[in-house]
C-alpha cells in the first residue's frame, strides 16, 4: 500500500557501502563528511493525486429538453458535476537532515503546500512514502485553533495538540503571548483578531514545543519587521536543537536569509535542489522569461 513500509524509520540502513561511493573516493574521506546530523526525513518517490468533484465542463442551460434544462439549472447554474484528477506531487524524492533549514520555492499551484501537508501526515501518499524520524508540526495545522474561543483557550488547546501537558502550557503561556505580541487580546475570541494577529499566535503556539521537523507555510508574510526577526530567531533555535525546518515562501529574500538549502518545485516535480542562493537565483531567472 502506498505510504506504508514494514520497516521502522530507525531500521532503514543509511550506511554507505562500496556501491554508494563515487569512483575515486573512499568512505569516510573529507569529501563525504557532512556537518549535518543524521536524516530526519526521507521522501521516497512521493506522488499525491486527488479528485475535484464538480470540475467538469460547463454546459449551456438552454440545451436539450426542458426537464434537462431544469436539472442543469438546479445543478448550480449549469455546472456539470464530474470529477477531475489532479496530480499535485509527481515522484518527489529527497532526504532532509537534522540541523537543516530548507526553503521551498515555486509558482502558485506548483504543489508546495501539498508536499508539506503530506510530510505532516495530513494527506496520504497515492504512491511512494514519507518517513519522519520524530515529530512533525505544520504551522497553523497541528495547533488546532478555534475562532470562537479566546486566545487563552486556544493556547491551551494548541499546546495539548502538540503534546504538552497542561502544566507545561501554563508555564509557557506568558512567553507565547509575548512572542505573538497580542497583549490583552489573548482574552478575546480569535474571530476578533486581524489575520496578522492570528498568524502570530499560530506561530507562537506551534513553536512552543520544539518539533523534530517544523514546516512553515507563508506564515512570516503577515508579520511586521520585528515579528519576522523574532521568527527568524525561533527558526535558528529549532535548528540548534537538532531540528529540521521547511519554509514555503514567495519571498526569495526570506528563503536565502533563513535557509541554507532550497527545493524548486514546478508542476509537482523537483526542478532543482541545492544551496538556497543558487536555487533562488535560478528560480528568479525563470520568472523573467
Amino acid at each position: 500500500m502506498a505510504g506504508t513500509d514494514p520497516r521502522r524509520f530507525e531500521e532503514i540502513d543509511f550506511e554507505a557501502d562500496a556501491t554508494d561511493v563515487p569512483e575515486g573516493a573512499a568512505p569516510g574521506s573529507e569529501a563525504h563528511e557532512s556537518p549535518l546530523g543524521p536524516p530526519s526525513l526521507i521522501v521516497d518517490d512521493l506522488h499525491i493525486r486527488y479528485r475535484i468533484v464538480g470540475a467538469g465542463k460547463r454546459q449551456a442551460v438552454t440545451d436539450g429538453p426542458a426537464p434537462g434544462r431544469v436539472r442543469r439549472l438546479l445543478n448550480r447554474g449549469g455546472q456539470h458535476v464530474g470529477a477531475t484528477e489532479v496530480h499535485a506531487v509527481r515522484g518527489v524524492s529527497f532526504v532532509a537532515h537534522t540541523g537543516e533549514s530548507i526553503g521551498i520555492v515555486g509558482r502558485n499551484g506548483a504543489g508546495k503546500s501539498t508536499l508539506l501537508r503530506a510530510i505532516a501526515g495530513l494527506i496520504p501518499p497515492s504512491q511512494g512514502a514519507v518517513y519522519v524520524g520524530g515529530t512533525s508540526s505544520l504551522l497553523g495545522v497541528n495547533a488546532a485553533l478555534m475562532s470562537s474561543l479566546t486566545g487563552e483557550r486556544n493556547i491551551m488547546l494548541g499546546g495539548l495538540a502538540l503534546g504538552l501537558t497542561p502544566q507545561q502550557v501554563r508555564e509557557r503561556f506568558d512567553d507565547i503571548v509575548e512572542f505573538a505580541g497580542i497583549g490583552e487580546f489573548v482574552y478575546m475570541p480569535m474571530k476578533a483578531y486581524s489575520s496578522g494577529m492570528a498568524a502570530r499566535l499560530r506561530f507562537a503556539i506551534s513553536t512552543a514545543a520544539i518539533p523534530d521537523v517544523l514546516m512553515i507555510d507563508e506564515a512570516l508574510a503577515t508579520g511586521d519587521a520585528e515579528f519576522r526577526a523574532r521568527s527568524s530567531e525561533k527558526i535558528r533555535e529549532v535548528k540548534d536543537h537538532a531540528g529540521t525546518v521547511f519554509l514555503v515562501s514567495h519571498s526569495n529574500k526570506a528563503i536565502t536569509q533563513m535557509c541554507d538549502r532550497a527545493l524548486w518545485i514546478e508542476q509537482g516535480e523537483i526542478i532543482m535542489d541545492g544551496p538556497s542562493d543558487e536555487v533562488v537565483a535560478a528560480y528568479a531567472k525563470s520568472l523573467k522569461r
